[in-house]
Order: C-alpha cells, then sequence, then structure tokens
C-alpha cells in the first residue's frame, strides 16, 4: 500500500495546485462579523475541539477502507486525497445547516423521544456515517463486514500509517474541527456567543472570556485549555504533581502514582510474610516483626517439629529461644525461611550446651 501524501501546508485556493491539494478551513483568531457588522467572539473549548478533530482521522480512514475493500486496482492511500476533501465539504454544508434543520424538525415533530441530539460528537459522527454510507462499494454494504475485526483491523492500520505520514495533521484537523463546533453547538456549552459592536469592546471581553485558551501551567503539559475547563483538566492532569496516595513522603507525577503505590511505595499494604492474620504499610514490617516475634516464633517451630510439642511447651521454647538470642538476630528476621534458619541455629547451640 503507497502511503496517503503528507498534508501539503497551507492551502491554495482550489485549481491552483497539483491534484491532492485541498481547502482547508483555517483557523481565525480575529473576530467574525456577523448580524449588521457585530463581532463574535471567536474563541471555543480547547479540548472539546481537539476531542473533536481526533475524531476526524479514524473517520476518513473508516471511509477510505470501505470504499476500496475487495478493489483491486485502488487501496485506501490512493482514494485518500479525494475523500478527504469530499468528506470535509460535506459534513462542513451539513454543519451550516445543522441548527435550522434542528429548528425546523423540532417544530414539525412534537415527540420529545425524537429531540435531535445536541453533542457535537454524536452529530459530526451522524455526519460522517452519513457520507460513508455514499461512498460503500458492494462488498462495504455486508453487514457481516461492517462488523468484523478484519475491517477495524484495516481503518486502525491506516490511522497509523496517515499519522506516521502526516497526511492529514492535527492542527489542519483542529481547525476544521473548530468550524464544526461553532455549527453545530446549539446550546453555545462549547463556544462564546458573545457579539460586540467594536473592537474595543470585544478587546475587553476576550481577556476574561471563560472560553479564552490558556496552556496548562503543569510542566511538561503542553495542553491547551479553554479557562473554564481547567480546573477539570487539572483535576485529571497527568503531569500534576501530587502527594502520595498512601501518604509516603514522596511528591511525584500523577502519571506515576499508579506504579510506585503498587511497586516501591514504603507505605503500599503488605500482609505479615509469616503468615499471621495481620496487615500494614511495608515501613512497618519491622515493628511488626519485632511486636509479634512470639507469635512468628511459634508459628515456625510448629513446621519445624510438626506435632512433638504442645501449645505450651512451643511457648516455652520460643521463650528460650530469645534469651539464647543475643544478638537479636530472631527480630531482624524478614521472611520465615530466614527466621526458621535462625531458629535451627540457636537450637542447635542450646542443644549442644546442655
Amino acid at each position: 500500500m503507497d502511503p496517503p501524501a503528507a498534508d501539503p501546508g497551507p492551502a491554495k485556493a482550489e485549481g491552483s495546485g497539483p491534484q491532492g491539494e485541498m481547502d482547508l478551513p483555517v483557523a481565525d483568531p480575529g473576530p467574525v462579523r456577523t448580524e449588521g457588522e457585530l463581532l463574535q467572539c471567536p474563541y471555543c473549548d480547547s479540548e472539546a475541539t481537539h476531542k473533536l478533530a481526533q475524531f476526524l482521522l479514524p473517520g476518513l480512514a473508516a471511509v477510505c477502507v470501505d470504499s476500496t475493500t475487495g478493489d483491486l486496482f485502488r487501496s485506501p492511500s490512493v482514494v485518500a486525497v479525494d475523500l478527504r476533501k469530499e468528506m470535509v465539504d460535506h459534513i462542513t454544508q451539513k454543519s451550516e445547516t445543522f441548527i435550522a434543520d434542528a429548528l425546523i424538525e423540532s417544530e414539525a415533530n412534537q415527540n420529545p423521544e425524537n429531540e435531535m441530539p445536541d453533542d457535537p460528537y454524536e452529530i459530526v459522527s451522524i455526519f460522517m456515517d452519513d457520507f460513508s454510507s455514499t461512498k460503500r462499494n458492494i462488498i462495504g454494504h455486508v453487514s457481516g463486514w461492517l462488523l468484523s475485526d478484519s475491517r477495524d483491523d484495516k481503518i486502525d492500520d491506516f490511522v497509523q500509517e496517515m499519522e506516521m505520514t502526516r497526511f492529514w495533521p492535527l492542527e489542519r484537523r483542529e481547525a476544521i474541527a473548530e468550524v464544526l463546533l461553532k455549527n453545530v453547538d446549539i446550546k453555545t456549552k462549547f463556544h462564546c456567543p458573545e457579539k460586540y459592536e467594536n473592537e474595543e469592546r470585544l478587546a475587553e471581553h476576550k481577556a476574561q472570556c471563560s472560553f479564552r485558551p490558556v496552556t496548562c501551567p503543569n510542566e511538561g503539559c503542553r495542553a491547551k485549555v479553554s479557562v473554564r475547563c481547567m480546573q477539570d483538566h487539572d483535576a485529571a492532569c497527568l503531569f500534576k504533581i501530587l502527594q502520595c496516595e498512601q501518604n509516603c513522603e514522596k511528591r511525584l507525577l500523577r502519571r506515576d502514582m499508579d506504579r510506585h503505590c503498587v511497586t516501591v511505595c514504603s507505605m503500599r499494604p503488605m500482609k505479615c510474610p509469616f503468615g499471621c492474620d495481620s496487615s500494614f504499610p511495608e515501613t512497618n514490617l519491622g515493628e511488626h516483626c519485632s511486636e509479634s516475634l512470639q507469635l512468628h516464633l511459634i508459628k515456625v517451630l510448629q513446621a519445624i517439629h510438626k506435632k512433638c510439642f504442645t501449645a505450651d511447651e512451643l511457648k516455652d521454647r520460643a521463650l528460650q529461644l530469645e534469651k539464647s538470642d543475643d544478638h537479636g538476630k530472631l527480630a531482624k528476621a524478614r521472611d520465615a525461611r530466614s527466621l526458621t534458619n535462625i531458629v535451627k541455629d540457636l537450637e542447635a547451640k542450646m542443644k549442644s550446651s546442655s
């Protein structure tokens, strides 16, 4: 399969460049004049735009795969340029009439269960499905193919191919996603609806607009997020430095928290290695071994001598071992094997000296 050509950069007017170039909407950071020369705030939800942009590439991959499945002369990469332009034109045109169509639909249909969706991802998904259905070949229309793992694998492979060749860079997709988002956002949940009569008033608004983009302050995170979403982003940002969830002395990135807590945290919970029912933070193992030494000795003695001693005799033997342990080796043992070896050595010395 020949890889699709990388995106040629800023789009030229249609027909002004070689085949494969296309007019792509470019995000305009300046004000938009609408409704009698009013200036509209250009800001929209940065994370919603990013999410919608990520949604476009697998959508294109699906169209390319479905339209060429079983075709001996065409591959997804061969049709990608043309289908990209057709898809962008289709979903953009559909988005431009979406609000008007939704209002007409709601007036014609009074059943609340049939209300038009207001989720931009769902809306754009409907547009893309509608476009995709017109491009499927005979095999692509077969329901078994649409639900097959083979189709999903081919789509995933082509998405990776397009990402590697930068066929459709994320920043270009974000420019398109911003246009789509503003067109279908009926309830203005994802873009600022404010309009002003002059540049000065608009500039005052933009300086405090809740949709204005800001860069995440956490070192290493390059995300740009709308001010209104920064609190939610910060609460999930993988680059946020946090105190250990298990209250050890460490401070670390959120993305490293799970691994730290499971593998190296001194406060990670552990069960007693000698088989008693206790559980405690790993850092307290030494304290537990000292406090529960006699109980651990009795368990080890039971394993060594089987049923040779009564419970009282086991307690007496444990006390004898503690008294004969001049160097405190018993309390330093951290597992049953090391404690067993120390007990056997002490018993041997006790036997030889008696």
